[in-house]
Formats: C-alpha cells, structure tokens, sequence
C-alpha cells in the first residue's frame, strides 16, 4: 500500500481541520458574519499562528456500518511546513512531516512509510492550511453549513474547488478567537472522519527535535 493510502487509513479510518458555530450567545465576534467573512477571518487568524499545539480526538464512521472507530492524540504544528500527529489510541501511530518529506509510522506493523511533500499533499487536503501554504477562501468553495452541530461555535461548509480524490467536503466549526475547535471531513463515500480539538495553545515555543522521529530498532522503512 502507498503512502496516500495509508494516509488516507490514517486519517479517515483513525485520523484529519477545523470547526465553529453559527450564533455565539452573547459574543458579537461572530455573530452576524457571513460564511465567507468568517472564512476570512479563520484564514487570518492562521496567518497569525506560528505555531500551535492541541490535543485531538477523532471519530470515524462508515456508511452501512454501526461500527465507529475512535481516536486520540497530539498535533504540533510549527511553520513552515512542520506537523506531527501523534496517534495514542487505538494504536500508536506518528505522521510527521519536517517540511520536505512525511514520514508515518505504524506500530502495529512496524512500518515507517515515507514520501516527500510534494507528492504527500495530494492526499490530504488539510496540509496545505495547518502548515501555512494554503488558503481557505482561494482553495474551498465557502458555503453556509448543512448543520450547525455545537451550540458556541460558529459553522461554514468547504468544498474543494479542485476536484479532490478522497474529499467531497467538510464542516468546521471556529469559535469567538477564529479558531477551528472541531473539523468533519466526508469523503466521496459518505464516510466521516469527525475530530475536535482541545487544549489549543498557539505562538509557543517548538523545539525543533519535536519534528525528528526514529523509529524503533527492527522497524521496515518504505521509500516512496
């Protein structure tokens, strides 16, 4: 399997954004911006963040299936081009990237698959933004949400403007500071990765050991 189909295992089986609200009670922030003003200013607060932390929860759910996969974790995020997840549950997992190649790591096989950026980003359409070389308004289509889902965040809708291969769609919710607190990404299939984040700490210190992983002696490392 390449790396695009692990990454896609990875983050729509155990896995990938951002998410907020449609009326904040008593915040005017928010309140009243058009999905398109508020992509705006999600996208701005982005450009502000150098770096960023959060803990992570995902939720994963398969049409014609009662069976729903969940997941936990760590993302570290440091620009340009620096992100790790690290998977806790179910099994331990690392996506890293260090700006010119991802590297992911899979316990359960003891396999370390890596692949540079450039072909990397064709598999997963969040990169591009939590890295800082994509733009929400210029790459999605923004649109009003089909649902609003938590009641103090704020919703809009993004659809690829480009055709993407695994994404039909997704659903962010931001709240009042204009950042993403819960991203759901459906694919072509009707699947649903949902994650929510926590504990967001953003501009902070990020040593740059935190982008370096070696992986346990006897693991099989794939070039891609």
């Amino acid at each position: 399997m390449n790396i695009s189909g692990l990454r896609v295992t990875l983050l729509f089986s155990v896995s990938i954004g951002f998410m907020f609200l449609a009326v904040f009670p008593g915040s005017g922030r928010c309140a009243g911006l058009t999905p398109l003003e508020l992509a705006q200013k999600l996208q701005a607060r982005y450009e502000e963040t150098k770096t960023m932390t959060a803990d992570f929860k995902q939720l994963t759910s398969v049409p014609m299936s009662t069976r729903k996969r969940l997941g936990a974790g760590k993302l570290v995020i440091s620009k340009p081009g620096r992100i790790r997840w690290d998977y806790q549950t179910p099994d331990k997992q690392v996506l890293i990237s260090d700006g010119k190649k991802v590297s992911m790591y899979l316990a359960n096989s003891a396999q370390l698959v890596v692949q540079p950026v450039s072909q990397y980003i064709n598999s997963d359409v969040t990169y591009a933004f939590f890295v800082g070389t994509g733009n929400i308004v210029r790459d999605f289509s923004v649109l009003p949400p089909e649902r609003q889902g938590d009641a103090n965040l704020k919703a809009i809708k993004l659809v690829p403007k480009t055709a993407h291969p695994q994404v039909d769609y997704l659903h962010l919710w931001i709240d009042e500071n204009f950042m993403v607190r819960r991203l759901e990404i459906v694919d072509h299939f009707g699947s649903i990765s949902d994650l929510s984040f926590s504990n967001i700490r953003r501009n902070e210190s990020v040593s740059p050991e935190v982008f370096v992983f070696t992986p346990p002696l006897g693991t099989e490392i794939i070039e891609q």
